[in-house]
């Protein structure tokens, strides 16, 4: 049995910051850049509040088959159709298990026999755990953009696929590896599109028919809510033959014949869900959500362009570089650098930006910027930022 050395052992950094603490010291107003779950956007949060203090009884505490939560139900199906634009020959699902789950329920619901060809396009972490999950229910042909190193920084080639392929798998946000894709691809091939759209769902428009989409989903704690409901939109034609492995909380065919209360629906994640519609909505709807993305991943773009190398970002390609996640080091990575901009940043509020995640994102922080997060929120992270490296550079001059 080898023995470890305890002076060899590298102590652990136990300040909050390090620890990917989102409580900065008291007094002071937290700036959540967490890739998830993240912060509501402040109109809706104030709205979810209030849903305890309305005389009404919360949708917490409601049956899920009771008429007040019918209504509910109603509502969030009709305004996501109306915000996201979506056909009504999709079904609007709300399920359990997150992004995970549904890593399983596409193939068993798609891939009835087991055995049939499913191509995934392969750019990031997640789409690379969703290819994990599926090998036990599909054949996956696997495309994939991955470096000899583990990295990601390009998307693969949507071209030449399968045209066996029961479906065509992809990730629009690679929330770890900072890749998206600002528009869907259209394939040229029959098989249906499965989008994996947890991170980027409502903040781009979805052309669902032109390219092709057979089921979209989204976990709720990015964009659009808390942790603990899945959108899943599915073509109706793609419903009927699941596999009969599929357990019926992941079964699209008997949730969407059941009407979404199969079994106990999460309710109140339900209801916050049609309250971000209603504000979405009220904002503008997709395409101010995607003017407000565009305008904020710009700003720490630039920034981080014309640091003359400070901060730097893996993804070179500006096409491809997320409008969500923000990856980037601190002095390529020096560790006293990015502990001094991540405590400083901390004191400050801005918090999210390091979490302990068993992902591999190395040497690089993240700042998300989801909907919940206004440009008035990305101007301060951008100005700390700007303050940071004049002070570094100014260090370094009077050394």
């Amino acid at each position: 049995m080898t023995r470890i050395d305890p002076t060899q052992l590298k102590p652990v950094d136990t300040h909050p910051a390090m620890l990917g603490s989102l409580l900065p010291p008291n007094g002071v107003t937290p700036l959540n850049f967490s890739p998830g779950p993240t912060s509501l956007a402040a109109e809706v949060e104030a709205s979810v509040k209030a849903l305890f203090d309305a005389e009404r009884m919360c949708s917490m505490y409601l049956s899920h088959r009771s008429p007040e939560f019918l209504d509910i139900l109603a509502s969030v199906v009709q305004r996501c159709r109306i915000a996201m634009d979506i056909p009504e020959q999709y079904e609007i699902l709300f399920m359990h298990g997150g992004g995970h789950g549904q890593f399983a329920a596409v193939p068993l619901n798609l891939c009835p026999k087991g055995d049939e060809k499913a191509t995934y396009l392969v750019n990031g972490t997640w789409s690379k755990r969703a290819l994990s999950d599926a090998s036990k229910y599909c054949r996956p042909i696997v495309v994939s953009s991955e470096n000899k190193d583990g990295t990601f920084t390009a998307n693969p080639s949507f071209e030449h696929l399968d045209p066996e392929s029961k479906y065509v798998y992809l990730c629009s946000n690679e929330t770890v590896n900072g890749i998206e894709l600002h528009q869907l691809p259209k394939l040229g091939i029959k098989a249906p599109l499965v989008v994996d759209a947890s991170s980027d769902f409502s903040t781009k428009p979805i052309d669902w028919v032109g390219c092709n989409v057979g089921v979209l989903y989204a976990c709720a704690s990015k964009n659009i809510g808390h942790p603990g409901v899945t959108l899943c939109v599915i073509r109706r034609d793609l419903l009927g033959t699941p596999s009969q492995l599929c357990p019926g909380v992941l079964c699209y065919t008997t949730n969407a014949r059941e009407g979404n209360l199969w079994n106990t629906i999460a309710t109140f994640n339900v209801e916050v869900i049609n309250i971000y519609m209603q504000w979405m909505i009220a904002q503008g709807g997709v395409h101010e959500m995607q003017r407000r993305a565009i305008a904020k991943s710009a700003m720490l773009y630039d920034l981080i362009d014309k640091s003359e190398g400070f901060y730097s970002t893996p993804i070179a390609d500006p096409s491809i570089r997320s409008r969500m996640n923000i990856p980037f080091d601190v002095a390529g990575g020096d560790e006293e650098s990015t502990r001094n901009f991540l405590i400083q940043g901390w004191e400050r509020g801005i918090v999210g930006l390091r979490t302990l995640t068993p992902f591999g994102v190395g040497k690089y922080l993240r700042a998300s910027l989801y909907n919940g997060v206004s440009m008035h929120q990305t101007e301060v992270l951008g100005a700390f930022m700007a303050d940071f490296l004049k002070t570094c550079r100014s260090k370094r001059s009077a050394a």
